[in-house]
């Protein structure tokens, strides 16, 4: 059975870790996180160690190491806040664990160079959870477009309500989270260039601290994107039916259906993480440089514009 030890499990994403090491048939014994409002541990893993200073987690980590080679963690699973990721996948591998972080894997892409380096130093593997590439409607959608002559034209629109609360948080601090581009933004980036290739060229048409748009060329489609946590950008008839999320692609017009399907993918990259696949540093870079890009580019009024923000100018 493998051990499994996790920062970060008062978050909102934690319980789907909890979960996917628990369904993999995996022990969870050390966990961290400095809010205590951990009680989901009850649900999972009621005996697990938990700390709320991350000195103690991190001396209790060792002691397991250096004790019955048995008790010793073999990953360390990381739901922190974004600018934390580097420094607890760096702690990971000092502990002689491999690391399963959350995205995005880091905030800047010169970052996971001496990341690969300490993988080479210590043995160990970081994976990152990419887990729209194990969406089955999505897995099938790449197959096809792979067999497209024709250079795609993508729409891609993600608006996901948050209340105030979010301004005061870490996620509303573009230096600790990255901005709207990456903090809920770059699992679709990623997508979109396991779909479509490298980005070659990159424009923002909007860039405000609740909403973001641009234009992404990419080797093999062009792609329009809007993502905003502004609810009054909600569509009406999602608003109208109380839901906090749309979520859509279209490509060349014909709308991607995959609202669904999500409650099992982290599970579905853990196993294959304990297979020995899962997604490195290699994978994670690609959406890390596109979601930079995004966040340190000027706003310009070349390329295509999403069809948002012309429905936004007539507001």
């Amino acid at each position: 059975m493998q051990n499994f030890a996790l920062t970060g499990v008062a978050g909102y994403i934690a319980p789907r870790h909890l979960q996917a090491i628990k369904e993999n048939g995996c022990n969870l014994v050390a966990a961290m996180d400095p809010h205590d409002s951990v009680g989901i541990l009850d649900r999972y893993f009621p005996d697990v160690s938990y700390f709320n200073q991350f000195e103690r987690f991190d001396r209790h980590l060792e002691l397991l190491r250096h004790g019955n080679s048995t008790d010793a963690v073999d990953f360390v699973s990381i739901c922190s806040p974004n600018y934390l990721h580097d420094a607890h996948i760096r702690q990971a591998l000092r502990v002689e664990a491999n690391a399963i972080c959350e995205k995005p894997l880091v905030l800047n892409p010169w970052n996971l160079d001496l990341l690969k380096k300490l993988e080479e130093q210590y043995g160990k593997k970081i994976y990152n959870i990419l887990q729209l590439r194990v969406h089955p409607s999505l897995v099938d959608l790449k197959e096809t477009q792979k067999n497209t002559k024709k250079r795609p034209h993508v729409v891609l629109s993600y608006i996901t309500s948050r209340g105030k609360w979010y301004d005061y948080s870490w996620k509303g601090d573009i230096e600790k989270s990255g901005g709207i581009a990456t903090n809920i933004g770059v699992h679709f980036f990623d997508m979109l260039y396991w779909f479509y290739g490298n980005a070659v060229k990159s424009v923002v048409h909007l860039k405000e601290d609740n909403k973001m748009s641009g234009f992404l060329e990419l080797e093999n489609a062009d792609v329009t994107w809007y993502l905003s946590i502004d609810a009054t950008d909600l569509p009406d008839h999602i608003a109208s039916s109380n839901q906090t999320t749309y979520r859509s692609i279209t490509i060349d017009g014909e709308e991607v259906e995959f609202s669904g399907g999500f409650t099992d993918l982290h599970t579905i990259v853990y196993k294959n993480i304990l297979e020995g696949n899962g997604f490195g540093i290699d994978d994670a870079r690609p959406s890390i440089e596109i979601v930079h890009n995004i966040r340190n580019n000027s706003v310009s009024n070349s390329g295509e514009k999403h069809p948002f923000l012309s429905k936004r100018a007539l507001k």
